[in-house]
């Protein structure tokens, strides 16, 4: 599916100039006990999904193998043809292994000064929003983009925010909850991102926490996000502003959600170098023991 295509099918609602927000804050944890739920990133294998050799439905069986809850879908490798027919498929086999599709990951660019531009990436969202439904998922994981020649930042930050409530009436009249990922460009630091997602002021809004991608102080700037995060991909190192390369403490980043009373899943993206077939398996254990440890 192209960009272009889809102002001609996509409902007129999701489409046209930018209106106001919602009604409804930010989310926010809720406090109290947390919840935390486990899940495998599909990018975990992209390698083996791009070139064929594993499919979706092989994603949902090491799910089954390794006592996970969920799958978060990265939708690269979708087919390009028969599309409903595979979702539709892929959601039944979920359910009888019992393994929940809670989220997908797309990929976005909000950072669009052009009104045209923007009504696009609003529609492509909305797209996006209506596969998620037909896999029985409530969030999407988006990108904000990166800052445009010749923009400030503080104006592409305004065009993320508004192509957010603007994505967000449609998603939200779905069920289905955008998450804005911390991914460098407009989102490399945490204090843009929570500023953002509090300025969209959206109930349907909120962080999605990839625990790998801050690059300066990633502890301090991952507990600044925890409080608004909807869902959470947890990598095994970071990668600092010099280059170095820093395992990731997950216990010490768990703690930080059961402390805010996060509710949600929180899925292995593996990206090292050690063979998934040895690796996954063993971080998919001690994602799923530290989830059941802090949770209620």
């Amino acid at each position: 599916m192209k960009r272009r295509e889809l102002l001609k099918m996509v409902p007129a609602a999701a489409c046209g100039g930018f209106g106001p927000a919602a009604d409804g804050a930010a989310p926010k944890s809720m406090g109290g006990p947390a919840r935390i739920k486990s899940a495998l990133c599909a990018y975990s294998y992209r390698r083996e999904l791009a070139s064929g050799a594993m499919s979706y439905e092989d994603l949902v069986d090491v799910a089954v193998e390794n006592d996970i809850d969920g799958l978060d879908l990265t939708v690269y490798w979708l087919p390009k043809t028969g599309l409903d027919e595979y979702l539709i498929s892929l959601r039944r086999k979920a359910y009888v292994s019992a393994v929940e599709i809670p989220a997908i990951a797309i990929r976005s660019d909000l950072c669009k000064g052009d009104e045209r531009q923007q009504e696009v990436e609003v529609a492509w969202l909305s797209y996006w929003v209506d596969v998620a439904n037909k896999l029985g998922a409530s969030h999407i994981r988006v990108f904000g983009g990166r800052v445009p020649k010749g923009a400030t930042e503080d104006q592409a930050a305004g065009w993320v925010v508004e192509g957010l409530k603007r994505a967000a009436e449609y998603a939200g009249k779905k069920g289905v909850i955008l998450g804005l990922e911390n991914h460098g460009g407009i989102t490399l630091y945490a204090e843009r991102v929570v500023q953002m997602v509090k300025a969209v002021d959206n109930p349907w809004v909120g962080i999605n926490l990839d625990t790998g991608n801050f690059k300066r102080d990633p502890y301090r700037e991952i507990e600044m996000c925890v409080p608004y995060a909807v869902n959470s991909q947890f990598k095994t190192s970071f990668r600092l502003e010099d280059g170095r390369r820093e395992p990731c403490d997950w216990e010490r980043v768990m703690k930080m959600f059961a402390a805010s009373g996060y509710k949600g899943y929180i899925s292995l993206e593996y990206s090292a170098e050690e063979p998934v077939e040895t690796a996954v398996p063993k971080y998919l254990a001690q994602l799923r023991d530290l989830s059941r440890k802090y949770s209620a």
